[in-house]
């Protein structure tokens, strides 16, 4: 029996952190490729493996949660975690090590589908966000220790050493989570199995389309096909969701112009926000003359700006309103990103440090904003959907930054290559003209939020 709330906010937290620890695995690509002996291109296959079924996934098991119960689906995530971790470790195979990728992405699902849900049934309502700010701080915690751990781990232990050491944190979640209360279940509610298909065809179909366009002008036929059965798929849900009584998501919340916006303003910031991730480790590896441990902590920067910042959202939210959050947060990340693409050939690594973590911070912000406004908007009943929305939409911006903003990268750096530019100096035109666009998408954001009154919208 759970007699500390506190205790059981910890325990989601738990079963959820294993997720951004997965930014381990992105250290020991290399030493997978060897290991396998594969092509470098092959490696993006890890990713895929994992990054579709998750996305594909969420919202599904998010609406199984609203009808079964949250702590259901919560135990099935963190034990299928385990199992899937195990198996990536111990694959032979490379072909069983995608097998198993696609495993964790499923246990990722069912663990993020329920876990805001699930952490906020242990608090009165009036505690929403600022239990949210605590579940967002285990995605910076995650960010910020992934790579540092990994670095050790795999020098010590091989890369299966990235999927072991969460082993024990899945099965540690999964034996804590029996003490937490049962959540209600709606188990009158039919299943839109229909739509639930139309809807992993649809996420799925975009990531492919996604990751084709890499090389669309040389393979265009993949990216056509993933295009249209992306629309198809995407809008045979539409219709469908009209139609059902019982729907895996209401649509009509999007006529809201406030809650349309603070969605796509989520994939936006998400889609700039990956440009850290994506691109600083090169900038790095080139130009700060740090040895990689110290790059390590560098790039820790903006994962702890989340960790730190998510609390402080959760308690202001009671006091600021969500929207006035999530345009603050959206301009410190506009802030950050232009004072990134600022960085030269000598940088300053303190205030690049510094930009790095108000980048985070602003994440931070906007995400428990975020949270509490579609938790907020969706009914109660309805809050695994409304969780999984969230961590749908994050994850559709990242995939959509891992495309479009190397393509940028690589273009400028490219064109300016060309144009007689010496090796440094094309690299920093590709470097800072993708965080110039990683700047103003959010500034984007903050135009079109101040359009609707977000600076004028008062508290709950």
């Amino acid at each position: 029996m759970l007699r500390h709330p506190a205790f059981g906010v910890f325990i989601v937290g738990l079963g959820t952190v294993v997720v951004p620890f997965d930014s381990s695995v992105n250290v020991a690509f290399p030493h997978i490729i060897r290991a396998f002996d594969l092509p470098i291109s092959d490696i993006q296959w890890v990713v895929i493996a994992y990054t579709l079924t998750n996305a594909a996934l969420t919202l599904v098991f998010g609406r199984v949660g609203d009808m079964l119960g949250y702590r259901r689906i919560f135990l099935i995530g963190s034990a299928w975690s385990t199992l899937a971790f195990i198996l990536c470790a111990a694959a032979p195979t490379y072909n069983l090590l995608l097998a198993a990728r696609v495993m964790q992405g499923v246990g990722a699902a069912l663990a993020l589908s329920c876990g805001p849900a699930l952490a906020t049934s242990l608090y009165p309502e009036s505690e929403r966000a600022r239990v949210l700010g605590l579940y967002t701080m285990a995605f910076g915690i995650g960010g910020a220790l992934g790579p540092v751990l990994a670095g050790h781990l795999v020098a010590a232990f091989g890369w299966q050493a990235v999927f072991w050491f969460r082993a024990p944190i899945a099965a540690a979640a999964f034996a804590l989570a029996w003490i937490l209360p049962a959540s209600p279940r709606h188990g009158s509610a039919r299943f839109d199995a229909q739509g639930a298909v139309l809807l992993v065809v649809a996420i799925s179909a975009l990531l492919v389309a996604l990751n084709q366009l890499r090389v669309v002008t040389d393979q265009p036929f993949w990216f056509a096909v993933a295009t249209v059965v992306t629309a198809l798929a995407t809008t045979g849900f539409v219709i469908r969701q009209g139609r059902t009584a019982e729907p895996i998501m209401n649509l009509r919340y999007f006529r809201d112009p406030d809650f349309a916006l603070v969605n796509a303003a989520h994939v936006i910031l998400n889609l700039a926000g990956f440009s850290i991730m994506l691109l600083v480790p090169f900038y790095l590896d080139r130009l700060s003359g740090l040895s990689v441990p110290m790059g390590g902590l560098v790039l820790a920067a903006s994962p702890l700006g989340i960790m730190l910042a998510a609390p402080v959202a959760g308690r202001l939210a009671s006091r600021v309103s969500p929207r006035r959050l999530a345009l603050l947060g959206a301009i410190m990340m506009t802030a950050a990103q232009a004072a990134i693409g600022m960085s030269g050939e000598h940088p300053n690594i303190p205030l690049f440090w510094l930009s790095m973590m108000m980048q985070g911070a602003g994440m931070g912000l906007f995400q428990v904003a975020y949270f509490d406004i579609a938790t907020a908007t969706i009914p109660r009943q309805d809050r695994g959907v409304a969780g999984s929305l969230v961590m749908v939409t994050r994850t559709v911006g990242v995939v959509t930054a891992a495309t479009t903003l190397m393509l940028i990268f690589q273009s400028l750096r490219a064109s300016a290559a060309s144009g007689g530019a010496a090796e440094t100096e094309a690299f920093l035109a590709g470097f800072q003209g993708a965080f110039h666009i990683a700047a103003i998408l959010p500034a984007l954001v903050v135009v079109a939020a101040l359009l609707r009154g977000w600076a004028r919208a008062t508290p709950r």
